[in-house]
């Protein structure tokens, strides 16, 4: 028997491709509030970290074999969602990112109850025909979801100019600030770094090592402040695709830990974080490090200006893809301790008022609450050949 539609939804299902990284962080976060607040949780995703984390929270996990990327794989993947709604029995489907976004709209088409969020969209990662038909997807499959929920206005004003129209909720990113808070005045560094010396700048970026992120900029940056500012240390924190050709092209200056578990240590040990990417929603590591008390430079980039307090866009926003004007923001910051200081302060208060991980469960669970609202006095699309149709002709089209 239902709940009352004002009441919380009692079966959530996320469904989540890449089980790690950001979209992991969200899913967690959302998963340990909404358990808090009593719901029955489940989380459809592949084997690995996040699987392993939201059993430890007590979530019902479903492995949901599926690679990031579209491909012959996908009808099998479909097939696989709508086995793991059928046994999960969800009264409501949230899908984080494209892939899952993708293969729980086609396996659902708006039977169940389906809040999607991009988390970035498909189409800024790609180009020419790609784009294209990632674009056409979109525009189709919006009639499949209740909400399409923003982590930011600006990654909703994209999907608007791609000519997507949905149901919109803005809903920022947050963090939870007991986990992410400045360090205790005495707090070593060393055992992170050894050979730093102790006055040495200390540059990290945390990140998927991939073209989104944008670490191919910032090392073509970083020539220009090493000469600016000897002895100044780059650490790229993570693991992906492109970590043999960064490490390939790096100089000594340049250190590489590899995935760590807890990054919180790398934030609170840098003098100054940066994170250059391509495209993001809103990117959490900006928001981590300002909650650590640390300065961030950023691209100018997705939910990237919203995300930062406002003294801080003068000296920390630059453009995408612009290795000249990244190494400027670095050194000039770099050469200022008193401004790092100032700005540190300020984006650990922004952080704490605009983007605390609780508000964000809150503010997500009034999206479901009015989706399931709405449902009781509403027919769902059906499901029918005429839809599947309809998609096939919009991409070949």
């Amino acid at each position: 028997m239902h709940q009352p539609a004002t009441d919380p939804p009692s079966r959530v299902l996320h469904l989540a491709q890449p089980a790690h990284g950001g979209v992991a962080e969200v899913v967690t976060a959302l998963t340990r509030a909404q358990l808090a607040a009593g719901w029955r949780v489940a989380v459809g995703c592949p084997d690995g970290e996040l699987a392993a984390t939201a059993r430890r929270l007590g979530a019902d996990v479903w492995c949901w074999a599926a690679t990031r990327a579209p491909g012959a794989a996908l009808a099998g993947e479909v097939r696989r969602v709508a086995r793991i709604v059928d046994g999960a029995r969800p009264d409501l489907l949230h899908a984080h990112s494209a892939k899952a976004g993708l293969a729980g709209r086609l396996a659902v088409r708006g039977r169940v109850p389906t809040v999607f969020q991009p988390h970035a969209w498909s189409f800024e990662a790609v180009g020419g025909a790609t784009a294209a038909l990632a674009v056409r997807w979109e525009r189709f499959g919006a009639r499949w979801a209740h909400r399409v929920v923003c982590v930011s206005e600006a990654e909703r004003a994209t999907g608007v100019r791609a000519g997507i129209r949905a149901a919109w909720a803005v809903v920022p990113n947050g963090v939870d600030g007991e986990r992410f808070r400045p360090a205790p005045a005495d707090a070593p560094r060393a055992r992170l770094v050894p050979a730093l010396d102790a006055g040495a700048p200390l540059v990290v970026c945390v990140g998927r090592l991939c073209p989104q992120k944008g670490q191919d900029v910032l090392l073509t940056a970083w020539d220009d402040v090493v000469r600016r500012v000897p002895g100044a240390r780059l650490v790229l924190v993570g693991d992906g695709p492109d970590r043999d050709r960064l490490r390939a092209r790096a100089p000594e200056s340049v250190l590489f830990p590899g995935a760590v578990t807890d990054p919180v240590p790398w934030y609170r040990a840098a003098d100054l974080v940066v994170l250059p990417s391509r495209w993001e929603g809103m990117a959490l590591a900006p928001l981590e490090a300002m909650a650590c008390g640390r300065p961030v430079v950023v691209t100018d980039v997705g939910g990237a200006r919203e995300s930062l307090p406002p003294p801080a866009v003068a000296h920390c926003l630059v453009p995408a893809a612009d290795p000249a004007a990244l190494a400027r923001a670095l050194t000039a910051l770099l050469g200022d301790p008193a401004l790092r200081a100032a700005l540190g302060a300020a984006g650990h208060r922004h952080v704490r008022a605009a983007h605390d991980v609780r508000h964000t469960a809150e503010a997500v669970a009034r999206v479901y609450r009015e989706v399931l609202a709405e449902r009781r006095s509403t027919a769902c699309p059906p499901q029918t050949g005429h839809h599947r149709d309809e998609f096939r002709e919009s991409i070949h089209s």
